[in-house]
């Protein structure tokens, strides 16, 4: 299997086998609400917090989210995205050594990352699975050290979110629309996405012209392109007219008893004069009531910057514009990450805690979660 390679790769490797305890104090003046409940919110290094809280979570938590710095080289906000703060800059000089001067701000970005990713992978449970949101100046690097870590057989997906609505005429080559979701399974075999509710919008596709005591269905392609030994038989519809054999390229998807057996049960819907090619009824009430998550997450579903900039600045008050935090993600983002990813007594893990979406995005019924900051 392909690996990278990056200065400083050597003493990060098994850096987070080094990173020593430390103990987690609690501060009950900045308790909320039931202090019994098991949410944790640890500020400080990340490093240090999430080797803190593994001897107690270990291979307990389903799902993980953390939206890193994307690397883009942008200094000039006070969430610094070219892996260039004091504090990096001291953690690699002791790291690293004396190669930490020769690093570009890549192969610094790697050397934050990996050991963070390292100690992330230990805390998943069996069925759980880690997302990543990243941009395209570091997703090619990611995916390389995530292969390395999980093993490329555990790589789910990438999910790529719709995060803006319009083009930005001031982009000096493409105006970029899209954030992806890496997605990576502690066990790919073991690991299952929950569907997606079925939405209103969705079920109004089901109608019932025909009164079917059964309920509202619609129409489904008899024909398919697989090949079916039993699937080239000709069809006579109930005007007379007959058809002589599917579709050119394709087969019948069912036999012919098959298919006379589902036109008995009234599953056949043959057009209103009953003329039509057939068609299969799917029923609403037989379908799943949730649908397979797809990879594309578009803003009309799942939000965009505009609107997570705005429930941001809806909750807190910044001193001046240069202390916002510039890439919140949407909350209804994160409720859709974790209505895939969790069930009802999940543990959910978010090491790069920024404006605390995940936080504010979990549903009561989560039992546990907690969020890192890296300050």
């Amino acid at each position: 299997m392909p690996t990278l390679d990056w200065i400083g790769k050597k003493a990060v490797v098994n850096h987070h086998k080094e990173v020593p305890f430390h103990l987690l104090k609690c501060d009950p003046g900045l308790s909320v609400g039931d202090t019994e409940s098991g949410n944790l919110l640890v500020q400080g290094d990340n490093l240090l917090a999430l080797k803190a809280l593994l001897p107690y979570y270990a291979g307990q938590v389903k799902c993980i989210y953390i939206d890193p710095p994307y690397n883009t080289g942008n200094e000039k906000w006070v969430y610094n995205d070219n892996v260039n703060s004091p504090e990096i800059k001291e953690w690699l000089g002791n790291v690293v050594g004396m190669e930490s001067e020769d690093l570009s701000r890549h192969d610094k970005w790697l050397c934050m990352m990996y050991p963070r990713l390292r100690l992330l992978k230990d805390f998943l449970s069996e069925d759980g699975a880690i997302f990543v949101s990243i941009d395209d100046n570091e997703v090619t690097a990611l995916r390389f050290i995530l292969d390395e870590m999980f093993g490329r057989k555990n790589f789910i997906t990438s999910v790529i979110w719709q995060k803006v609505y319009a083009p930005k005429n001031s982009a000096k080559h493409f105006s970029e629309d899209h954030d992806y979701i890496v997605i990576y399974a502690k066990d790919s075999e073991k690991w299952r996405p929950n569907p997606i509710p079925r939405s209103t919008e969705a079920n109004k596709r089901y109608k019932n012209p025909d009164n079917d005591p059964r309920g509202p269905w619609k129409t489904s392609d008899l024909s398919a392109r697989n090949p079916y030994s039993e699937g080239t038989y000709s069809i006579t519809c109930p005007s007379g007219r007959i058809i002589e054999a599917p579709p050119r390229g394709s087969y019948w998807r069912y036999s012919e008893d098959k298919f006379k057996d589902l036109d008995a049960d009234n599953r056949i819907w043959w057009g209103k004069i009953g003329n039509n090619v057939p068609a299969i009824k799917r029923f609403l009430s037989e379908v799943k009531q949730g649908v397979v998550p797809q990879t594309l997450w578009p803003y009309k579903e799942v939000g965009h910057t505009q609107d997570a900039k705005k429930e941001l600045l809806s909750l807190v008050e910044f001193e001046d514009s240069a202390s916002v935090f510039i890439t919140p993600k949407p909350v209804n983002l994160i409720r859709r990450l974790i209505q895939v990813a969790t069930d009802k007594d999940s543990i959910v893990m978010d090491s790069f805690a920024g404006s605390g979406t995940t936080g504010q995005a979990l549903p009561f019924t989560l039992i546990l979660s907690w969020t890192f900051h890296n300050v």
